[in-house]
Formats: structure tokens, C-alpha cells, sequence
């Protein structure tokens, strides 16, 4: 159960709409390494995890992505309001726009849907959070990324916010890893678990 509070958790105000901005943003709305796929990827993997610290680092991290998707959609928004025709023509955002007008769609930069293959949950401890730290990497690059080809101080400011949420999450994953790798014993099926090697 969660309780909403009705306002971002970093604020966006951006004053100049750049629709060829918004559809390279929009990757970390519905691409393979944004926000959709890590809030749903951490609030589904906290079912498997045996220990109470595991399931609270992951629904905390799960809840507050689900934040940062509201965000990455209000840039986009925010980007892509008041167009006209030759605006959209000439940012080459008329092929999103024929599909989404100026709705947020959760898409790859490349125009790809979203997909339930970018989330990844084997249900294996160490596995996933392996794949939670490395997830939270890649959303920083993607971050990077957006940054290399951003000048509007309106938008790089919460675009740094979100990439400096990644590098925290990333930090407790790493916390996490090392709570379930201090308490492998002979229940847990790892490689060179001596009792799980046993014939």
C-alpha cells in the first residue's frame, strides 16, 4: 500500500518546448533501460527475495522509479505542448506524432514500444540483484547520453537529479548483494556451494 503525494519528486519547469529533445527523453519513459521497466522489474523481484531487508530495498527503489517515470513523462509533456505543424515537421518528431500526437507513449528513443522483455526477474537471488545493479548502470549511461545532447539548463537540471538517484540506487543493490551473499548457506544453489556440488 502506498500513499501518493500529489507533486514531483524533483520539480520540472521547463519554459521551451523541443520536440527532437523529447523524443530522445522519452527512451527513459518506455525504453530498455528507463523507468518503466526498472519500477516494474523491482516491484515484481521483491516477491522472491527471502529476506525483509531485500524485499524493502526493492519496493523502495520500485516505488520511487514509479516517481521518476512521472517525471521523465512531465519533461516530455512539457517538451512537446504548443507545437505547431512546422515545429513537429522540423524537429523530425512528425513520425511520433502521427502515432501519439503529443501523448507520452512508453517508447525506446528509437521509436520501439515498450516490451516486457527489457525486465528482467529469475526469481534467483543473486541473480537479480546482479541484474538490478547492472540495470541501474545503464540507466545512468542512458542518462549520459541524454545529457551529451541536452543545452536547456530547464531540462539538464532534473535529468541530473535522476541520474544521481541511479548512482544511489546502484549503492544499495550493492547493499543488498552483500546482505544476501553474507547469509549464503547450504539452502542456497549457488556455483561452488559445496553442498549443492554434492552427489
Amino acid at each position: 500500500m502506498w500513499v501518493y503525494e500529489k507533486k514531483l519528486q524533483y520539480p520540472v519547469n521547463i519554459k521551451n518546448p523541443n520536440p527532437a529533445l523529447a523524443k530522445l527523453i522519452i527512451s527513459q519513459y518506455g525504453g530498455p533501460h528507463g523507468e518503466l521497466g526498472a519500477s516494474l522489474r523491482y516491484l515484481s523481484q521483491r516477491y522472491s527475495m527471502p529476506y525483509p531487508e531485500l524485499k524493502a530495498i526493492l519496493t523502495d527503489i520500485g516505488t520511487e522509479e514509479l516517481a521518476h517515470l512521472e517525471m521523465i513523462g512531465t519533461i516530455v509533456y512539457q517538451l512537446t505542448r504548443n507545437l505547431t505543424p512546422e515545429e513537429i515537421k522540423k524537429a523530425g518528431f512528425d513520425d511520433y506524432f502521427i502515432d501519439h500526437t503529443t501523448g507520452v507513449y512508453p517508447a525506446a528513443a528509437s521509436g520501439s514500444p515498450f516490451t516486457a522483455a527489457y525486465i528482467g526477474v529469475t526469481g534467483d537471488t543473486i541473480a537479480d540483484l546482479n541484474e538490478d545493479l547492472s540495470a541501474e548502470q545503464k540507466a545512468r549511461v542512458t542518462y549520459d547520453n541524454i545529457l551529451r545532447f541536452c543545452d536547456d539548463p530547464d531540462v539538464k537540471d532534473p535529468i541530473r537529479f535522476l541520474r544521481a538517484r541511479e548512482i544511489v540506487h546502484y549503492q544499495r543493490f550493492g547493499e543488498g548483494l552483500r546482505i544476501a551473499t553474507d547469509r549464503l548457506d547450504s539452502n542456497n544453489f549457488y556455483a561452488f556451494n559445496p553442498s549443492f556440488d554434492k552427489k
